[in-house]
């Protein structure tokens, strides 16, 4: 008989949810190697997002771009990466050591999407090894369709950070108009996760400068970042400012609320997420790369 693919965190959700039996099924979609038509979306990709734990047990999620081939299979269990984040950001230093990492691979053109769980390491000279745990896909919902308009071809511009332990005005606005985001995690038995989160602007609400809220809508029913933040609430968040090339790394505590009747208050969600901020880093010319807005997810409520 399988071993199940899941962790006890996720196992707790996936029963308060009703789903174990259909989890179960989607389960046997998670691989522990990475198969031709991965290797092939890899090659082709862009973005990647990396979730990652610090020495102090905090979860970052961090953005990494290049041309494409930036990202290769090396073979069926062991990705390669060429690049490193922008300055000021934590992944590297996490990976110094070797440890856990999630990775969502996104095309956000395409829709289409692919996430690799498993143990991580910096490279001598730079760039990443990930050897994978886990390998699969996610279905389309709730991305909003970009395509990347351009590369800046001015002279790169070392890029600039800040540090803050709560949210300034600029970046509540922000937050506010977003309507994408990424979300890391960290279970002892599983490792760690990242994945993605999308809606219609408006849907991550600022109730003040140190605490976000917003729906966790009908998903694929594995419960991976949920069952995460379930178990250990540590969690990293990250925002990309497709237009100007910027991010802003979140790290702190998610919590989830099972309570209908406030999740009522948000069309479509099933449940809540609440999040406390630890610590801020805002970082102006995160990437070289430009997306222009296509359109909306079909799935996002209203």
């Amino acid at each position: 008989m399988r071993k199940s693919p899941y962790h006890s965190g996720e196992l707790e959700v996936q029963a308060r949810a009703g789903v174990l039996e259909m989890a179960a099924r989607i389960g046997n979609g998670i691989h522990s190697s990475i198969p031709p038509v991965a290797e092939d979306f890899l090659r082709g990709q862009r973005l990647a997002v990396l979730g990652t734990v610090d020495r102090d047990g905090r979860v970052w999620a961090s953005l990494v771009t290049g041309s494409p081939g930036f990202i290769q299979a090396m073979d069926e269990r062991t990705v390669r990466i060429d690049a490193t984040p922008t300055s000021g950001d934590p992944l590297m230093e996490n990976l110094e050591a070797g440890g856990e990492a999630g990775m969502i691979v996104i095309d956000f053109a395409t829709r289409r999407r692919m996430r690799l769980n498993g143990h991580a390491e910096a490279r001598p000279g730079g760039g990443i090894l990930l050897r994978a745990k886990q390998v699969y896909s996610n279905c389309p919902k709730y991305i909003q369709a970009r395509v990347i308009e351009s590369q800046t071809i001015e002279p790169e511009i070392p890029p600039t950070t800040r540090r803050a332990s709560s949210l300034s005005p600029k970046q509540q606005s922000s937050i506010m108009r977003a309507d994408t985001f990424f979300i890391a995690g960290f279970h002892n038995e599983g490792g760690a996760d990242a994945s993605h989160r999308g809606g219609n602007p408006g849907f991550v609400r600022v109730l003040n400068d140190r605490e976000l809220l917003w729906p966790d809508y009908s998903g694929n029913n594995m419960f991976q970042t949920l069952g995460n933040i379930s178990a250990r609430t540590e969690a990293g968040l990250l925002f990309i400012d497709f237009e100007r090339g910027s991010t802003l790394q979140i790290t702190g505590k998610a919590g989830v609320i099972w309570d209908r009747n406030r999740a009522a208050e948000f069309a479509g969600a099933e449940r809540l997420v609440e999040f406390r901020v630890d610590e801020v880093i805002e970082a102006a010319g995160a990437t070289r790369l430009r997306w222009r807005f296509v359109d909306y997810s079909r799935f996002n409520p209203d």
